[in-house]
């Protein structure tokens, strides 16, 4: 039986992971969102196409108004002490370093295509 002492040595080893696993089910989210961008343009749904990008760039106004950080790495950063690029989220390190100029540029570039799109 685990006593109270015990509790308050541990104190909330499941949040960490918790953190992470909701951090990495939000940023899949929004990686589909963009990836499905120019689909939708190719497939002359703009209206599925703005609805898209509007979820996008309010994430980025999130972000934005964190000052470039996603709310849940300050949430993760309270959990430990590690600050790796990945210590927040479950990806590989090299695509959380680059995370926002890869999806960013994507982003775009799907968003000129369905511009494109629509004006042809």
């Amino acid at each position: 039986m685990t006593s109270f002492v015990d509790r308050k040595a541990r104190p909330r080893s499941w949040a960490l992971p918790l953190i992470k696993s909701l951090h990495t089910a939000i940023w899949a989210f929004f990686v589909a969102c963009i990836l499905a961008l120019p689909v939708m343009g190719w497939r002359h749904r703009f209206d599925l196409a703005a609805l898209l990008a509007f979820l996008v760039l309010a994430e980025c106004l999130v972000l934005a108004a964190n000052r470039g950080r996603c709310p849940l790495t300050d949430a993760a950063a309270r959990f430990t002490l590690d600050r790796s690029s990945a210590f927040d989220i479950y990806l590989p390190a090299w695509l959380a370093k680059w995370n926002k100029a890869i999806f960013g540029t994507l982003f775009v570039a799907g968003g000129l295509f369905v511009l494109w799109a629509y004006l042809r």
